[in-house]
């Protein structure tokens, strides 16, 4: 139970922002959450968090370490309610916000069948390409790919996502297939105009990415669109594997320079820190993650 204890006061503090807030909303003293900290530090050994008069930050391994946390307590959270779960009833409003364009193609159909399976839930679905607001705004989960910025929410991981550099096979038949990145600007490439570039491996520094700028005859600030322009065998186009899964395993598409490709990032459902989780949300979230989860997922048949 201690240990539990220190990881709840850890997760407060970092997220609250100070001791002070963490302990209201734990209804203990200040005290209390300091001294659970600190043996969790002297009990790992590390530094997780620096903290002055003024204000308190995460040290590098805090960062880690907090992600790990609100996992296992997001996980222990689901524990407990599956063991109610056969008494309990799902129902309620789900409020759901994502990408548009992963959005339409990966959470729609499952808040669809989500709702099929549930019939006393009711749900509304926004696809935007801001970074929504959960709190103020009042949704129950977000589903983001890429880096998580805002610590103060709960995350999930569902899967991983990555990009690859397609084009169609009558394009490399007419103009040839790319050996390097250097051959890239040989080629047309076809870009996003909210994109600064596109992002490989370094692989002459390990660890180190390199930024490419495509030398673009045809810019959109619409990736469906430049996925069409690729089929249509227009040019190159650097796209992400959940939306040309499909091409790729049907052959409409073919990926080129994958030796360059950076390391998947991860696709997570997010939510406001709360002690109790509405059982539709937990559900929903289950939900996708056994979706996205699965190997076969990304590349199944349209």
């Amino acid at each position: 139970m201690s240990k539990l204890k220190e990881l709840e006061a850890f997760v407060l503090v970092a997220t609250k922002g100070s001791l002070t807030a963490a302990a209201a909303a734990e209804g203990v003293t200040p005290a209390i959450i300091g001294r659970r900290l600190d043996a969790l530090e002297n009990r790992l050994d590390v530094r997780l968090l620096v903290r002055t008069t003024r204000k308190i930050t995460l040290t590098q391994e805090g960062h880690a370490f907090l992600e790990d946390c609100q996992r296992i307590l997001a996980e222990l959270a689901n524990a407990e309610a599956a063991v109610t779960m056969g008494s309990a009833r799902v129902s309620g409003h789900l409020r759901v916000t994502a990408p548009a364009g992963f959005g339409r193609k990966h959470v729609a159909p499952l808040v669809l069948e989500f709702m099929r399976a549930h019939t006393e839930v009711t749900a509304s679905l926004d696809l935007s390409d801001r970074t929504v607001d959960l709190v103020n705004e009042g949704f129950d989960c977000a589903v983001r790919l890429g880096g998580l910025v805002d610590s103060s929410l709960i995350a999930v991981r569902l899967g991983e996502m990555r990009r690859v550099v397609v084009g169609s096979p009558g394009y490399f038949q007419k103009f040839g297939v790319p050996r390097s990145l250097a051959d890239l600007h040989q080629h047309s490439c076809l870009a996003v105009s909210t994109q600064p570039g596109w992002d490989f491996r370094d692989p002459a520094h390990p660890g180190r990415n390199l930024l490419f700028k495509p030398p673009g005859r045809f810019v959109c600030n619409d990736g469906a669109v430049l996925r069409e322009w690729a089929l249509a065998g227009m040019g190159l186009a650097w796209r992400s594997v959940w939306e040309v899964g499909d091409d790729l395993r049907w052959g409409r598409l073919a990926s080129v320079l994958d030796d360059y490709a950076t390391p998947p990032v991860g696709i997570h459902a997010v939510f406001p820190q709360r002690r109790h989780l509405p059982l539709r949300v937990r559900l929903f979230v289950e939900m996708l993650q056994s979706n996205y989860g699965r190997p076969d997922y990304w590349d199944r048949s349209e």
